[in-house]
């Protein structure tokens, strides 16, 4: 049960990093790899207001840092023209500099003894804290969003994924509805970072190292197990896709099936067997029609 408990845990913050990969990898078609550097960058700006005795600051504060980082991989997209992916790797090398220098030129912070979001409730007991605040924080993401994406705003960023051309001709603003996005994503995925460097108990300079595998790997498995789940659904779906990918990981440490060093190995070949796999399938029903 403790193990099915923990991957919970990691799945929601992880979910809200698929949420996040989900709004410029599924929705605008974008590899965004800004996403490792965004994740440690709420990790850094969480830990450093906790430790100068702000926590409340900690969550608003890594959401805005996380969308002026998806700002800055817009407007190298937007307005230098910049390919999409060579445009995150610039952003997420300047954010590795930019996270050093929030830690005040250390490569960790420890959050141990301090206030953070697990010790409001005085009444929970810090085992109970740690499983019902990364859910509730998982599951106000995955409304704030839907009900987003469902709003004039995000139809038209919607529009501008499925076809930039005609989303265009009918007056959208794609430059603008892009760099909305690019915030989006990049806010939930500092959110996340945020939250985990305080479950953690502390904040480190290459926490965010393999962040956007991660994410994907929810993503995919989401929507490998829920393929035809309505657009309203699939922010959760996608959740329950990265809960079910941290059992996995969980469980293969648990019994030993895979050594720790080939994590990043399993999940590469996992994600590479989900996308073939849906791509063959999604063949064979367009065979068939």
């Amino acid at each position: 049960m403790s193990l099915l408990f923990g991957a919970i845990q990691q799945g929601c913050f992880y979910g809200i990093v698929s949420m996040g990969v989900f709004l410029s990898f599924r929705i605008l078609r974008i590899p965004d790899l800004t996403a490792d550097g965004a994740f440690t960058l709420g990790g850094s700006i969480g830990a450093s207001l906790i430790l100068a005795k702000q926590p409340l600051l900690a969550l608003p504060a890594s959401i805005i840092a996380g969308c002026c980082a998806g700002f800055v991989t817009a407007f190298l997209q937007v307005k230098m023209r910049v390919l999409p992916i060579l445009a995150g790797i610039l952003t997420m090398s300047g954010l590795y500099t930019v996270n050093l220098a929030v830690q005040g030129g250390v490569p960790n912070l420890s959050l141990l003894r301090e206030k953070t979001i697990f010790s409001f409730f005085s009444f929970l007991s810090r085992k109970e804290s740690k499983f019902l605040w990364p859910l509730l924080c998982c599951l106000v993401a995955v409304l704030v969003l839907t009900l987003f994406l469902h709003t004039e705003k995000g139809l038209e960023i919607r529009c501008v994924g499925t076809n930039p051309n005609m989303a265009r001709a009918q007056g959208i603003n794609v430059g603008l509805a892009k760099t909305l996005t690019l915030m989006l994503s990049n806010g939930c995925i500092a959110f996340a970072g945020c939250l985990a460097s305080q479950y953690q108990g502390y904040s480190d300079i290459n926490s965010g190292t393999g962040t956007l595998l991660i994410g994907l790997s929810g993503l995919i498995l989401g929507e490998t197990i829920f393929p035809k789940v309505r657009f309203s659904l699939k922010l959760l779906a996608v959740v329950v896709g990265a809960i079910i990918y941290q059992l996995v990981i969980a469980l293969v440490i648990r019994y030993s099936f895979f050594p720790a060093y080939g994590f990043k190995l399993l999940s590469a070949c996992l994600i590479a067997v989900l996308i073939g796999f849906s791509k063959r399938k999604n063949g064979e029903r367009e065979n068939l029609e």
